[in-house]
């Protein structure tokens, strides 16, 4: 284990963002998401100790099957629903429950004969666009569910938000009203609110909420960070300094001499880079740690590394601590420099990097 980057994984952080999922939504049940690898911080870690949780959400069977083979219990949503009918018997076996957005999933359950009835999340879409069903043809598709064996009653109802991450905009109020009123007639739990609609819209909590990025740490709205919501980092990304160099003024540092020594100076050289999931385009100036002070990156981004101006780190040495993301440097301020979201970073983590879980 010499190459320095790791990221460590706090499960108690995790659970008190639990905890905050709860206290902004009392008496919801929680719809975990662990889809991606659990956002980069491992799916079976992190299902793991998320015992608790009424259910968890994955985008594939394969990502529940995993779970499933690891022991955990939980039931288990596919929040992307059956890509093909050859996947019924694993549904079956393993107990998933599907999220229903097009017809054509419809007809494979209409098609299927087995012994257990499925439990089903029908989909509707209120103006996201991506995934669901218009509220034009709800009633009939929730008419054709319920008249199919092979599916569970009551069936639940969900929509998905495309602007909650901003407070502002009238679009969720839209999307909200929408879902009451296509749905006010049907029975079955309500299922609309993810980060963003946990946080912001109560009016949005139904019977089941859908904690995703908030569950490790970071705020969903753009500009905001997750400690504003009370939420703990559960993801620390850190290396080490890996070398010194004392250059003289006006020399060119990284891939292309993007940047330039202002003066007479020392850089330093950290044992991370884009091949471990560190940004490639984190621009000159995002800040990283060194020994708990910042630091601004100096340069491109390589594969395994990167370098920094240390002028406010005159006593640094090689093998010094740096965090790249974690308590006191939000991800979502990396993210801001990098023109991306946290979402992408924490998920992009590779294997190569060492985890610590503590």
């Amino acid at each position: 284990m010499s190459r320095p980057a790791k990221i460590t994984i706090n499960l108690t952080a995790l659970q008190h963002n639990v905890q905050q999922v709860r206290a902004m939504a009392p008496k919801r049940a929680v719809m975990a998401m662990v889809k991606s690898n659990a956002y980069g911080h491992g799916l079976e870690r992190i299902a793991s100790a998320l015992k608790d949780a009424e259910a968890l959400g994955v985008a594939c069977s394969e990502e529940g099957l995993i779970l499933r083979a690891a022991g955990v219990k939980n039931p288990i949503v596919l929040m992307e629903g059956l890509f093909t009918a050859e996947e019924l018997p694993h549904v079956t076996k393993n107990n998933f429950i599907l999220v229903v957005h097009h017809v054509a999933q419809i007809d494979m359950l209409e098609k299927h004969h087995g012994n257990l009835p499925i439990s089903i999340w029908l989909k509707i879409d209120t103006g996201m666009h991506r995934l669901g069903f218009d509220p034009s043809e709800v009633q009939t598709m929730y008419a054709r569910l319920m008249n199919c064996p092979a599916v569970k009653k009551p069936i639940g109802l969900m929509t998905h938000f495309a602007e909650s991450d901003s407070v502002e905009r009238a679009h969720t109020l839209q999307q909200i009203d929408i879902f009451n009123s296509t749905t006010h007639n049907l029975p079955g739990p309500r299922s609309l609110a993810n980060s963003a609609g946990i946080i912001a819209w109560p009016s949005a909590h139904g019977d089941w909420v859908r904690p995703g990025i908030m569950l490790y740490g970071a705020s969903p709205f753009v500009g905001h960070r997750g400690v504003e919501h009370h939420l703990q980092p559960v993801m620390a990304l850190s290396s080490e300094l890996i070398a010194i160099h004392h250059l003289t003024k006006g020399s060119r540092v990284g891939y292309g001499g993007t940047w330039v020594c202002p003066e007479d100076m020392r850089v330093g050289v950290i044992g991370i880079g884009y091949g471990d999931g560190y940004p490639r385009h984190a621009q000159n100036g995002t800040p990283v740690l060194v020994n708990n002070r910042p630091c601004p990156l100096a340069g491109r981004v390589s594969m395994d590394m990167i370098s920094v101006d240390l002028r406010t780190q005159p006593d640094a040495s090689v093998g010094d601590p740096v965090l790249l993301w974690g308590p006191g440097l939000p991800v979502e301020v990396v993210a801001e420099y990098s023109g991306t979201t946290g979402y992408e970073l924490l998920t992009r983590i590779t294997q190569r990097v060492r985890v610590v879980v503590k």
